[in-house]
């Protein structure tokens, strides 16, 4: 199997083991962690240009886990995150690790949010090393086992 048709494969499973949780994915925990790693995983190159942002926000609007809270409040929060992960890269994501990290004592909140960050960074069919290297870092973050997730 090429590797694009692997990281469609997981991206779509990922996703339907999130709409499967979807009542259990309610908090505002969840969404601040969420929008956090939308966004860790759109700057994680460094930069978000607009193209990128306005796909990932399009992403979000539509997933269905989501769509459990306002979409003004996700895109504000989303925006929210990405200015500070632009202003200072290194600075901003160690703010965005940190809110990723709340959600670490439930562990269906945690996972949904790598979820979620591997969902978003495979929705464009590449994966990259450096979108894969932040999602690592927020498993870290929430105390999960990279390796669970074929990271």
């Amino acid at each position: 199997m090429a590797l694009w048709d692997r990281i469609k494969d997981s991206a779509s499973s990922m996703q339907a083991q999130l709409n499967a949780k979807k009542n259990d994915l309610k908090s505002g925990a969840f969404r601040d962690a969420s929008m956090a790693m939308c966004a860790l995983v759109a700057a994680a190159d460094g930069s978000i240009d607009a193209s990128e942002r306005q796909r990932v926000a399009s992403l979000i609007m539509t997933n269905e886990v989501l769509q459990n809270f306002p979409a003004d409040d996700l895109r504000a929060r989303f925006e929210d995150y990405c200015q500070k992960l632009t202003l200072d890269f290194e600075f901003g994501k160690v703010g965005v690790l940190q809110t990723i990290a709340k959600v670490a004592k439930k562990p269906t909140e945690a996972r949904a949010v790598i979820q979620i960050g591997i969902v978003i960074g495979g929705a464009d069919g590449d994966f990259d090393e450096t979108e894969r290297a932040v999602v690592r870092e927020a498993c870290f973050a929430v105390g999960i086992a990279p390796e669970e997730f074929d990271l």
